[in-house]
C-alpha cells in the first residue's frame, strides 16, 4: 500500500513558493490501480515524485507498507530513500529511458542485480525471474533485441518489466500511453491493470487521456494542485 497524508509540496518563484501539491490525501492500495489525472501544471506528477521519494514534501507523510511492515517515505534521509525505492517502489517513467547497447533481458537483469552481491545461485534466481516476467508481458521472443529494433510499445513493456523486476509493493507510472496510438495504448494499459492484479501491486498512474478509463479500478482528479471531489470522469 502507499498511502500520501496531507502532503504539501512548494517550489521557490523568485521571492515567493509556488504550491505544487496543496494537502492532498490520497491511497493506493494492493491490486488496484489508481489513476490520477487533471489539467497540465495541475500537480499530477508533483504527486507521482513525492511518491517515488524523488522529491521531499513540505509536509505531510508518504506511507509506504502495512503494519511493522510500514515507513514513512518522508521522514528518511537521502539514502535510505533510495533504499526503499530499490526495494519497495517500481518506477515507469513517460520516456522508456531504456539503454541502447543493452539486450531487452539485459535492460532488466541490471535492475534486478542492484544492490546484491553477485554468486552463482542468486544470478541463476535472477535470471529465471526476468525470463519469467518478460515473458508476462509478451517479451520473451524479443528479450535479445536492443532498443532500436523495439517499437514504442515493446518499449513501454520492457520499461514495465524492468520495474517489476525486484517485486516492488508500488508500482508509479507516468503518461504509459503518451507516445502510443490508440490500440497500442489499450495494449499497455491492459497489462499494468492486469500485472497490478496479478502480483497484488499498488498502482498510481498519472494519466490526461481517460479513452482508457476501463483499465484503472479508481480515479482521483487534481486541479490546481487540490483533490477535486467528486473525480472527474
Amino acid at each position: 500500500m502507499i498511502d500520501l497524508q496531507n502532503v504539501t509540496l512548494t517550489f521557490p518563484d523568485g521571492d515567493n513558493r509556488i504550491t505544487a501539491i496543496d494537502h492532498v490525501t490520497l491511497r493506493g492500495e494492493n491490486g488496484v490501480v489508481t489513476g490520477i489525472t487533471g489539467p497540465s501544471g495541475s500537480g499530477k506528477s508533483s504527486i507521482l515524485a513525492v511518491a517515488a521519494t524523488l522529491i521531499r514534501p513540505d509536509s505531510g507523510g508518504v506511507l509506504i507498507g502495512n503494519g511493522e511492515n510500514a515507513v514513512d517515505a518522508a521522514q528518511l534521509s537521502r539514502a535510505e530513500a533510495t533504499t526503499l525505492r530499490r526495494e519497495r517502489i517500481g518506477i515507469v517513467f513517460q520516456q522508456s529511458n531504456l539503454i541502447p547497447a543493452l539486450t531487452v533481458r539485459e535492460q532488466v537483469q541490471v535492475m534486478a542485480r542492484l544492490g546484491g552481491s553477485s554468486n552463482k545461485a542468486r544470478t541463476a534466481a535472477i535470471d529465471a525471474r526476468v525470463d519469467e516476467l518478460l515473458d508476462a508481458v509478451g517479451l520473451i521472443a524479443h528479450a535479445d533485441k536492443r532498443v532500436h529494433q523495439l517499437s514504442g510499445g515493446q518499449r513501454q513493456r520492457a520499461a514495465i518489466a524492468r520495474a517489476l523486476v525486484h517485486q516492488p509493493e508500488v508500482l508509479l507510472v507516468d503518461e504509459p500511453t503518451s507516445a502510443l496510438d490508440q490500440e497500442r495504448g489499450a495494449e499497455i494499459m491492459g497489462l499494468i491493470a492486469r500485472l497490478t492484479h496479478e502480483r497484488d501491486t499498488a498502482t498510481l498512474l498519472v494519466t490526461h487521456d481517460l479513452v482508457h478509463r476501463d483499465a484503472l479500478d479508481e480515479l482521483v482528479t487534481i486541479v490546481d494542485g487540490r483533490r477535486a471531489e467528486p473525480a472527474l470522469v
